[in-house]
């Protein structure tokens, strides 16, 4: 299990609309990043929420409503890496679950094992092999790690993952549509279900494909206020997504205004340079709230997309398949007001 050392504020230092990105979301070819500096040095602000490589002494087991939630400690790194004395016990009342609204073992499934090709390192495997009548009474398919209820929200924070997208993923190059909805994270700002929440809003990363024919498959990411009305989008075909290779996924978020808001996404093969995929300008709040008081929930690790995805891939004897692996969040204290 690798851990990584970074330091996030240099994200808040670069200008505040990166060479290439427009404020409305619509993005040039990517800047490039300077690699950041090592962490806690010059920044007291810095805080490391939690962190987790799901070496074997974490374990996954039930919970209510057939989900599931991780608990143990991953004794691999020093500190921060209790699922439930870390990372439950800091979100002082929020919850961290696995879930999935429905489904079986037999559709779906999360679970920590050896990594393959290196049994020496534990992963977290998301798998969907079918679809189901699941949440809105839609058919459809979803693995997705919760951080809900947060009672002090973020309003600044900074996440780092690794992972791993089965070679199963290329049979979607030959999906005969494009592909709007296959999602892997969803940030909440405020959760848009809860009805004390007046002023839902998300942002939604996924992976794509720009057209019917056959191609690569690329990120996409836009922003919704409640009701799936949306208030900005970014593309960027340039960044292909890496598939059978591991890569880390870091992600940036500063809540503001259409001036003020922040929300970036950068990759880095395993072995390769980082590249910005997106660096949106934009608002990260709902577009009508005018006392915003940040992030209260988000899914950092999500596998989640329609039946018509889920069935092309069944036909073919395959399945959507994430292995992933050395979780970090990070928040700003200085934000958290």
């Amino acid at each position: 299990m690798k851990y990584y050392t970074f330091f996030f504020l240099f994200l808040f230092l670069l200008p505040t609309i990166a060479a290439g990105c427009e404020s409305n979301g619509e993005l040039l070819p990517p800047p490039i990043v300077t690699p950041p500096a090592e962490p806690g040095k010059g920044d007291a602000a810095a805080e490391l929420v939690f962190q987790s490589g799901f070496e074997p002494d974490c374990r996954i087991v039930s919970a209510p409503n057939s989900d599931n939630d991780i608990i143990g400690i991953d004794h691999t790194l020093s500190e921060k890496n209790d699922f439930v004395k870390d990372l439950d016990e800091a979100l002082n009342g929020g919850k961290f679950q696995i879930q999935y609204t429905g489904g079986d073992e037999s559709k779906r499934f999360a679970r920590i094992i050896p990594e393959p090709n290196n049994p020496s390192n534990h992963v977290l495997h998301f798998w969907l092999g079918d679809s189901w009548l699941a949440s809105e009474n839609e058919v459809k398919a979803r693995i997705q790690a919760n951080i809900y209820s947060i009672p002090k929200p973020y309003k600044e924070f900074y996440q780092r993952v690794r992972l791993f997208l089965h070679k199963d993923f290329k049979a979607l190059r030959q999906y005969p549509q494009p592909i709007n909805w296959l999602t892997i994270a969803e940030f909440w700002n405020n959760e848009w279900w809860v009805e004390s929440e007046l002023y839902g809003f998300r942002i939604t990363l996924g992976i794509g494909k720009p057209t019917a024919a056959e191609s690569d498959l690329n990120f996409i990411l836009d922003a919704q206020d409640a009701g799936q009305i949306k208030v900005w989008e970014a593309k960027n075909t340039a960044v292909k997504v890496p598939i059978d290779q591991w890569f880390t996924l870091e992600y940036y978020f500063r809540e503001g205004n259409k001036d003020t808001g922040r929300f970036t996404v950068t990759i880095t093969p395993d072995g390769g340079e980082k590249q910005t995929v997106f660096d949106v300008t934009n608002y990260t709040h709902n577009s009508h709230d005018l006392a915003p008081n940040g992030l209260s929930g988000y899914n950092p690790m999500k596998l989640y997309t329609s039946r018509e995805v889920v069935e092309f891939m069944k036909n073919q004897g395959k399945a959507l398949q994430i292995y992933w692996d050395d979780f970090e969040l990070w928040v700003n204290k200085k934000m958290e007001l």
